[in-house]
């Protein structure tokens, strides 16, 4: 089992940053590809960005060149770097992780086995 905790979210004006956390314990991440997802008020889950093991990226449309994701494996963590947040960004946001997933795959929220509880990003205009 793997335990994700995400942390780094909160208020912020349009054009502001925030950086995202992942931490994981029970398992290293090392092998696992881990996604980040949000979900904001009224909307379906929405794939932002994943990494996988060989450090292959995927980013979805709306975030690239504004988002960055990043993996540690010494801390087990995976970051997301968001910057020149718009109002639209805001979401709660989750981490997922899951392993053998393929590149073509990686945006797909099912192909993940683990996930966090989320941490909130309101974006003010």
């Amino acid at each position: 089992q793997v335990q994700l905790v995400e942390s780094g979210g909160g208020l912020v004006q349009a054009g502001g940053s925030l950086r995202l956390s992942c931490v994981a314990s029970g398992r290293a991440l090392r092998n696992s590809a881990v996604g980040w997802f949000r979900q904001g008020p009224g909307k379906e889950r929405e794939f932002v960005a994943a990494i996988r093991r060989d450090y292959n990226v995927v980013s979805a449309n709306s975030v690239k060149g504004r988002f960055t994701i990043s993996r540690d494996n010494t801390k087990n963590t995976v970051f997301l770097q968001m910057n020149s947040l718009k109002p639209e960004d805001t979401a709660v946001y989750f981490c997922a992780a899951g392993e053998r997933i393929i590149l073509s795959s990686l945006t797909i929220w099912e192909q993940y086995d683990y996930w966090g509880q989320g941490t909130q990003v309101t974006v003010s205009s």
